[in-house]
């Protein structure tokens, strides 16, 4: 049964979907500000002025994979992007992240929807974060049972979207993708799925562009 949550079109929407993709950050865990955290201290030892950049280009493309942020960053620093200097940066990053990940609090309403409505409806997840650390810290959070496939980077999104629709047969209309970047709202019209915006402090330009908006907050108990 659905857990209760405000009505309106975004919430029908969403309890009426055959298949639902969920991005992570932003959506399920409220953990967009700690990974812009991480960024800054990853490249803090280049200063204070390269590390603010870092960050604002972080929260301005929070649904973009660190495996593409991460050599525009080491350019900035004046450094090759070459393949191990990119890995290693990953690694350090993922070091950085993963924890404070876990510990970031949920998105109100979010982890009783996911668990009271695993079965009713399938569940997929699509994530920037690459798919290793992605399928840990779903582990770390017991999450597993609740999504039937998960996917991280450096899967596309939009990729994504289209294969699933395909293989379980689902027509678009069907299907809703829920998330808090351009990125996924790109994969949605990519195949014509329905998108859903959790709306952030990040995302007020996709708020602007008149995005339909869903909150599962229950308010006060």
């Amino acid at each position: 049964m659905c857990q209760p949550a405000p009505d309106g079109a975004a919430f029908r929407l969403l309890t009426t979907a055959t298949l639902v993709f969920w991005d992570f950050d932003g959506v399920i865990k409220d953990s967009v500000q700690v990974k812009g955290e991480a960024f800054h201290e990853l490249f803090a030892p280049f200063g204070g002025d390269l590390a603010a950049r870092v960050l604002a280009h972080h929260e301005a493309h929070t649904g973009v994979s660190r495996f593409e942020k991460i050599p525009l960053y080491l350019q900035w620093a004046d450094l090759t992007p070459d393949a191990p200097l990119v890995a290693a940066y990953c690694v350090r990053l993922g070091t950085l992240v993963k924890q404070r990940v876990i510990a970031s609090r949920w998105v109100p309403g979010v982890e009783p929807y996911l668990r009271a409505n695993a079965d009713r409806q399938a569940f997929v997840l699509i994530s920037a974060t690459p798919q290793d650390e992605l399928e840990e810290i779903v582990d770390a959070l017991d999450l597993g049972a609740c999504f039937s496939a998960i996917y991280g980077a450096p899967t596309p999104k939009a990729d994504v979207v289209r294969r699933e629709l395909q293989v379980r047969g689902v027509e678009p209309a069907s299907a809703v993708v829920v998330g808090d970047s351009a990125s996924d709202a790109n994969a949605a019209m990519a195949s014509g799925v329905p998108f859903l915006l959790r709306p952030t402090g990040y995302n007020e330009a996709l708020q602007r562009q008149g995005h339909t908006v869903l909150s599962l907050d229950p308010g006060p108990a």
